[in-house]
């Protein structure tokens, strides 16, 4: 596990900055939305490029892992790139990771989520922040008001608080670290986990259903990873539910089983995930949460 984050903002986007699309996980497949998607980034005034490959397949992934991997570094090497999009999540962010360093060159943003997640983690790690929030897929399906808060946010301006349901404990403060709970619970134990000491974990997840969810929060309570941490915000969870006739606790009964009795603040039904309203979360950033008035709050 690494020491306890300490993170540093990338400088501030402002319009004519460059901007580099790269496939870091899943084979493009929503073109139309990802389309859509570059072109809400152009019209803000950005120059967005697509990095040679984004659009490779190999099996279920962008392309081979070299390939992928190189599209990372180019984006990340090149001076006049000031922020990185990614395309699509579905998996293959982590085979990126083995044997990878981050070059120790200017701090970019990095804006995705979902499988994206290792890649925030990992970043996470050298003490950079990155934006859990809309992939270049799913930005066009936001409401206004979620693609005016990634705006704001990289562009240097604060962010409003989210309102949720709080299941009380109290308020706290700690640093926000944003997480698809699948993709996390994988990476438990390797060099792209963050140190969870003095964090607010914010978990989503999509497609698992109860007895999984069941399974990957046992994990970390066997593993101690709740130790540490200040307090949980819980997003969407997706398309977890079972059908009626097939004997299951609800996705609701298992967080409350799993993470109600950790002493923390929680707070549920915040509006970010899949398939929904996904509000950007910046990593590593202080936050407040509030769990008696079901608030997460950014200082």
């Amino acid at each position: 596990m690494q020491k306890p984050i300490k993170i540093c903002q990338p400088a501030p986007l402002k319009k004519g900055d460059l901007l580099r699309v790269i496939a870091p996980s899943g084979c493009l497949r929503e073109t139309e939305a990802f389309e859509k998607g570059v072109e809400i980034w152009r019209n803000r005034g950005y120059r967005v490029e697509l990095c040679e490959g984004y659009d490779s397949r190999w099996g279920y992934l962008a392309g081979t892992d070299e390939a992928r991997r190189y599209q990372l570094a180019q984006a990340w090497n090149d001076p006049e790139c000031k922020g990185i999009l990614c395309a699509r999540g579905g998996y293959g962010g982590a085979r990126l990771l083995e044997n990878w360093t981050w070059p120790t060159t200017e701090a970019k943003w990095l804006i995705g989520f979902s499988d994206i997640t290792g890649l925030l983690w990992s970043l996470c790690t050298m003490g950079v922040s990155g934006v859990h929030g809309p992939l270049l897929t799913t930005i066009a399906a936001e409401p206004d008001w979620s693609i005016t808060r990634l705006f704001d946010w990289v562009e240097n301006r604060s962010l409003e608080a989210l309102q949720g349901t709080g299941w009380g404990g109290g308020v706290v403060s700690g640093l926000l670290l944003p997480a698809n709970l699948t993709v996390a619970t994988h990476l438990l134990g390797t060099p792209v986990q963050p140190s969870f000491d003095g964090v607010i974990l914010a978990f989503e997840d999509v497609g698992e259903a109860p007895y999984r969810l069941d399974r990957m929060l046992t994990q970390w309570r066997l593993m101690g990873m709740f130790t540490g941490v200040k307090g949980i915000a819980l997003g969407r969870f997706s398309r977890c539910e079972v059908e009626a006739k097939i004997p299951s606790f609800t996705v609701d009964e298992v967080l409350k089983n799993r993470l109600g009795d950790l002493g923390v603040p929680v707070v549920s039904g915040l509006p970010f995930g899949h398939e929904g309203e996904n509000a950007a979360l910046p990593v590593g950033v202080p936050v407040i949460l509030d769990g008696d008035r079901g608030i997460l709050k950014f200082e």
